[in-house]
């Protein structure tokens, strides 16, 4: 839920602020892109594997207050010959799919935050491997819930989960109980999503409507939402800020929401949950080892340490997004604020596969062109 920036700049007044959201909300689709890096020191005791960790991730991973600064400082201080670096480039994992097909070096070791339609990604546009697999070798990888999984070959681990919602304002709507209830007059020009070609909560929101509707019936519905007025904007940002401009009284976003949203001067009203047919689409984060990696054993000790249960507390806290390893309660304010579905849906690597590169293209040539 990569939306921490504009969240500062909006002036969030929220008791315990500390979160930063991580997987659904940035671009992930662009060629190419330029590629920024964040350096910093090392402390600690010794490792078995020394040298410098470089991690690829998105942007609002890193920097201060969040889940990516907490990992980098605490491993470093556990490891005295060890630094932590990030890469962050702009069009994501599809700059190493790039430079893989052009035989060109990865220069990373790690990457995190891929989620199941960018793997799915990764095998269509490549032959040769990408990332190793890893899990029988990663200690703790084994604790991960069994339902989070999304990687048939054992290369992707995931270490949190987010899951896609309504939230609404309760004093203008009614919440809506259903996907076929959006479609009712009393939502006319009421609903703000994300453009499923740029967005992941654009997309997850799609494959969520596909779940419901049917591949034979989902343009249909989503021709329904058009003409009931539905908002279609490119991100997660800017639809977020149309909807506390109160340009709709309901956005596409995460059930996580009351974490940022919640004390003193808050209108919680603004901020309710809406799981549509009582679900909620999960879209699992996961770290993968790059198959070229030039320090893979250290990379494999960093997956490690992430799925250690303090880490698996500070990632959710900082990342508002639920840990991956059996038995995590990060409990605070989290604990009372992060509002899971009755009923949590996804596709999987298998059903995705050769399937929601089509899917997209056709609702972007239908829906979104329009």
């Amino acid at each position: 839920m990569k939306r921490r920036t504009f969240l500062s700049r909006a002036g969030v007044g929220v008791a315990g602020l500390t979160a930063l959201t991580g997987c659904m909300g940035g671009s992930s689709d662009p060629d190419g892109g330029t590629m920024t890096s964040e350096t910093g020191g090392k402390t600690g005791t010794a490792s078995s594997s020394g040298g410098t960790l470089t991690v690829a991730t998105y942007s609002s991973f890193t920097g201060e207050d969040t889940a990516g600064n907490w990992l980098k400082s605490t491993f470093e201080s556990e490891r005295s010959d060890v630094t932590v670096e990030f890469q962050t480039p702009d069009s994501g994992v599809n700059q190493y799919i790039q430079r893989k097909f052009q035989g060109a070096p990865i220069d990373a070791d790690l990457f995190v935050g891929l989620n199941t339609g960018e793997l799915v990604r990764v095998d269509q546009q490549l032959d040769d491997r990408l990332f190793a697999a890893a899990s029988e070798r990663v200690e703790g990888a084994d604790s991960v819930k069994p339902s989070l999984q999304f990687d048939p070959n054992g290369r992707v681990i995931p270490y949190d989960t987010g899951y896609i919602s309504l939230v609404y304002d309760e004093g203008a709507v009614d919440e809506p109980q259903t996907f076929d209830s959006l479609l009712e007059p009393a939502y006319e020009d009421g609903l703000i999503v994300q453009n499923a070609q740029q967005s992941d909560p654009g997309r997850a929101f799609l494959l969520w409507s596909i779940k419901q509707q049917g591949t034979d019936g989902y343009l249909d519905y989503w021709q329904q939402l058009v003409d009931n007025g539905v908002q279609i904007l490119s991100d997660w940002e800017p639809a977020y800020q149309a909807y506390m401009n109160e340009e709709a009284p309901m956005v596409v976003s995460y059930s996580t929401d009351q974490v940022y949203y919640h004390g003193e001067g808050v209108d919680m009203s603004r901020h309710q949950i809406g799981f549509l047919d009582d679900q909620g689409y999960a879209n699992p984060e996961g770290m993968a080892q790059f198959a070229d990696a030039e320090n893979p054993e250290l990379a494999r000790e960093f997956m490690s340490f992430v799925l250690t249960d303090e880490a698996q507390a500070e990632i959710a806290v900082r990342n508002v997004q639920f840990p991956a390893v059996e038995g995590v309660e990060p409990g605070g304010t989290f604990g009372k604020y992060a509002l899971e579905p009755p009923e949590a849906v996804t596709f999987s690597y298998e059903e995705l596969s050769g399937n929601v590169g089509g899917w997209i293209e056709e609702w972007a040539r239908q829906i979104a062109s329009n």
